[in-house]
């Protein structure tokens, strides 16, 4: 019978138990009630009654409580419940942010997340994922994922609408032969390792040279040219120039990496961009006469208000102030022009020199890009002024346009926001 079944001994065991305790826990709860009441009772002449009473709490205190074993009961009904309340694999699929495909046994998409199609076009269930990625190391990973063998990640490259790179692997779904792609884009960690190891090689190349030209004027002055008063005074003077040299592009990297560490200007203060272009033009009038250039200045009577670092601008300004003196020199003429909007305000610095083809353009602003090596050098230039103008404008939220084409000169605009409130300072 089932109530001789080791499972019901048990069961019965433990009630018991239970039972004994619960008189145990609450024996001297029984005496301490039944004494008053009984005394109560006898006290007022209603025995029957307060035999009645002791009884109802005799009863209330064996009666079960509701205690962790009741509330553990309760638990696997809500824990039985929550799955129902999980997203599906289809839905986790979709929400992940990188391109995820699915696929059965033989290599047919099941699945392919939003990610995905975006990524490469649109991928339908049902068609073979060999046949959508032809590179052999897909072609690998793909067979390696087919006959189940364990596989490292691989790389992967399109090229086509733009460059990007992958990081792909293979994950196995079940006993059935299921397996997902995960592709991490890695472009942008790729672009950053080559924007560093570009500048790393052209910053040493660009202090190599001065540093290879002092050494060589050192070892003639400390040899042949000992006591050449006029060779030591021209190795001397060369020697100047290339610290000279050195020295600015160090206070170039310096300031380019301020600018870069805080991507964002701070709250700034109103600059009067009409003084602001006066005040350069002044303090460097002296180069603009050296390069006997005409200066044409057409600003506006009334001031034109951004909000701003000053000195920040006034740098931007200088640059491109210098960059038309040395590379424009020879149109013999500077035009610096101010106008505005409702919106925002524009400063353009044109030169009527050789002008910029237009392949280069798009670069001019890279770190160290130069359309003419030799010519930069020759006018001390270190490769990272329009760098460092471009950061500026960025920090302030405003761009840079050229517009150029050789034999025309070139102009070099800056575009800033105007101040809401001229007033604030």
């Amino acid at each position: 019978m089932a109530s001789d079944s080791p499972t019901s001994s048990l069961s019965a065991r433990r009630s018991a138990a239970r039972w004994r305790m619960r008189l145990r826990d609450n024996a001297l709860l029984l005496t301490v009630a039944l004494a008053a009441i009984v005394l109560l009772a006898g006290l007022s002449g209603q025995v029957a009654a307060g035999i009645a009473a002791a009884l109802a709490v005799f009863v209330a205190a064996l009666a079960p409580r509701a205690g962790p074993a009741r509330q553990e009961a309760k638990a696997p009904t809500l824990a039985a419940a929550a799955p129902d309340n999980l997203p599906s694999g289809s839905e986790l699929a979709a929400a992940i942010a990188d391109p995820l495909i699915l696929a059965d046994r033989h290599g047919v998409v099941i699945f392919a997340n939003a990610a995905a199609s975006l990524a490469f076009g649109r991928v339908h269930p049902g068609e073979l994922v060999a046949l959508r990625f032809r590179s052999p190391e897909m072609q690998e990973l793909i067979e390696a994922a087919l006959s189940g063998m364990a596989v490292r990640p691989v790389d992967y490259g399109e090229r086509v609408p733009i460059e990007r790179s992958f990081k792909v692997s293979v994950t196995r779904i079940g006993e059935d032969g299921r397996f997902a792609l995960h592709f991490r884009d890695q472009s942008e960690t790729r672009r950053i390792d080559r924007m560093r190891a570009d500048f790393i090689a052209n910053a040493s190349h660009e202090l190599r040279t001065p540093l290879a030209s002092i050494s060589g004027f050192i070892e003639t002055l400390r040899g042949p040219a000992r006591n050449d008063a006029e060779a030591r005074e021209r190795f001397l003077q060369i020697m100047h120039t290339q610290t000279g040299r050195m020295a600015r592009l160090i206070d170039d990297l310096l300031s380019l990496s301020r600018l870069e560490m805080k991507p964002l200007a701070g709250a700034g203060t109103t600059v009067d961009l009409v003084a602001l272009a006066r005040e350069v033009t002044d303090s460097l009038g002296q180069m603009i006469r050296e390069n006997e250039m005409a200066l044409e200045l057409d600003l506006p009577a009334e001031p034109v208000f951004v909000l701003a670092n000053a000195d920040e601008i006034v740098q931007v300004v200088e640059n491109l102030v210098e960059n038309a003196c040395k590379y424009g020199q020879s149109g013999k003429r500077l035009d610096i022009a101010l106008s505005n909007d409702e919106e925002e305000a524009s400063l353009s610095v044109r030169d009527h020199g050789p002008g910029i083809p237009a392949e280069h353009i798009p670069r001019v602003t890279e770190r160290f890009y130069r359309v003419d090596v030799e010519t930069s050098r020759a006018q001390k230039g270190t490769g990272l002024g329009l760098a460092i103008v471009k950061h500026i404008l960025t920090r302030h939220k405003g761009r840079l346009t050229i517009r150029s084409a050789p034999g025309e000169g070139a102009t070099f605009t800056l575009h800033l926001p105007l101040a809401k409130d001229p007033t604030t300072r």
